[in-house]
């Protein structure tokens, strides 16, 4: 049979055709000129911290506001630190969830499992950082900090690491919480990238004697690495620009006594949220949005190594092959 096509559905055809590549390439467009504006709209409104400091605002520890004397070393760290406590924790219970429910997890206890782990991304970032200034914060202290200052406090360069009050909150705690947050997302997104490996590709690895471990990782990791490391990403993502949680458990304390994880600090965005509102138009103001600027920088640095790290992957995946 031959298809009924008017020629009025012919004629339009081709219009419809370019009205829809027109409308995504203004999508993309518009999306690169919004991150080129907001990248401008803070170079310029941090210009007069730039023009006097430059790069020495880096590596400056100094924030007195009454003096307008500033310095983003302390935030940096503590944005840096906490991060990569989160990710230190979060990646290995990340995956060890997602081969769990892949792999190991009974049928009957799949769906409602991931449900579960997944309704912990929808909890709010202000009921992270109450919960944890309230419950967790003391039980930290209690449980944790005070036997590790017990067993490594006179251990060399360990004891610099677990120094000062352990009150429960600081640096590990802020990284904990972030780490309790960022979990959810990168299981999730490790989970379903385990599950789109083909099925068939295991069951031989399986038909050839192999145990779980090395199904997982000969078969299963190298056939999702792009999924499983843009998931990590995912949660570094969340994990450096989280606000509410971080400002609630960090101490936001604008000094760098020691490079201890139980001491009290500041990071970017707790900085921005508890400042921002109360700097006047100056060099405050300019300073907090510098900060904004380094963030943003640092975002772009972690993707940029992220895509790097994958394209390597990729080459060396070549060469073997």
């Amino acid at each position: 049979m031959v298809a009924n096509t008017s020629p009025k559905s012919a004629r339009s055809g081709p219009l419809l055709d370019g009205l829809f590549a027109a409308a995504a390439k203004g999508a993309a467009w518009l999306t690169l000129l919004l991150l080129v504006a907001i990248l401008l709209s803070l170079i310029v409104g941090a210009w007069p911290s730039i023009e006097k400091y430059g790069l020495s605002f880096l590596v400056r520890s100094v924030w007195d506001p009454v003096q307008e004397d500033f310095g983003g070393l302390v935030m940096i760290y503590g944005t840096l630190a906490t991060s990569f406590i989160a990710l230190l924790i979060a990646v290995p219970v990340s995956f060890g969830i997602a081969l769990f429910l892949t792999e190991m997890s009974p049928a009957w206890l799949k769906r409602p499992l991931g449900t579960a782990i997944e309704l912990l991304a929808a909890v709010p970032s202000i009921v992270y950082g109450m919960w944890g200034l309230l419950v967790f914060g003391p039980i930290l202290a209690t449980y944790v900090q005070t036997p590790l200052q017990q067993l490594f406090g006179k251990v060399p360069y360990l004891g610099a690491l677990v120094s000062g009050p352990p009150v429960g909150i600081g640096i590990l705690s802020a990284g904990i919480i972030l780490a309790i947050m960022i979990i959810p997302f990168i299981a999730s997104v490790m989970r379903d990238v385990f599950e789109v490996t083909p099925p068939l590709l295991k069951e031989s690895a399986y038909g050839l004697g192999s145990t779980t471990w090395e199904v997982v990782y000969k078969v299963v990791l190298p056939y999702t690495k792009a999924g499983v490391v843009g998931g990590i990403m995912l949660g570094l993502g969340r994990a450096l620009g989280e606000t509410m949680a971080v400002t609630f458990v960090i101490g936001n304390m604008n000094q760098l006594d020691s490079l201890s994880v139980f001491q009290a600090a500041n990071s970017i965005t707790s900085a921005l949220a508890n400042e921002f509102a109360e700097a006047g138009a100056g060099l405050h103001q300019a300073s907090l949005i510098y900060l904004g600027l380094v963030l943003f920088f640092i975002t772009f640095v972690v993707l940029s190594l992220s895509k790097l790290l994958l394209s390597q992957l990729k080459k060396r995946e070549g060469e073997r092959s």
